[in-house]
């Protein structure tokens, strides 16, 4: 089982990187996925954030200064706690979120259309239940991003 995860794990990372690629050359995976956490669960303290990152809080201040640079993400002081700081998607960095879920939700179906129709029904089931037991946020929970 686990090697047939990791071998889907190959395939859609290889999809996200060309889909990443195709909008920005110049965003790597890691920063991406930092995209996708704003988008899918709103502004967020940047403590908070290196830990759904699951890195050090110095990695994801170096991942967001260089967001920041691009515009991605913007970076304020919390209202609530003038010591620490929320991060938030830009409307740069969101339009770059959709820009790239589209493209890999448009090779993913293509992928998915060339499935057996009864197995793409078991594989709805069994992803979506690797998803929940991962803490992912799912689509129906209205966000539209696929992870990276």
């Amino acid at each position: 089982m686990t090697d047939a995860v990791l071998t889907a794990s190959r395939l859609l990372v290889a999809v996200s990187a060309r889909s990443i690629a195709s909008v920005d050359e110049s965003i790597t995976i890691p920063q991406f996925r930092l995209l996708v956490v704003l988008e899918s669960r709103g502004p967020l303290k940047l403590t908070t954030l290196a830990e759904y990152l699951a890195v050090n809080p110095s990695t994801a201040t170096r991942m967001v200064d260089r967001l920041v640079a691009a515009d991605l993400v913007s970076r304020e002081a919390n209202p609530a706690s003038r010591r620490e700081l929320v991060v938030s998607l830009t409307e740069t960095g969101a339009a770059v979120v959709a820009e790239v879920t589209q493209r890999r939700r448009a090779e993913i179906t293509r992928i998915v259309a060339r499935m057996p129709v009864s197995t793409r029904r078991g594989l709805v089931r069994a992803l979506t239940a690797f998803t929940e037991a991962g803490d992912e946020p799912s689509l129906r929970d209205g966000t539209d991003t696929l992870w990276v």
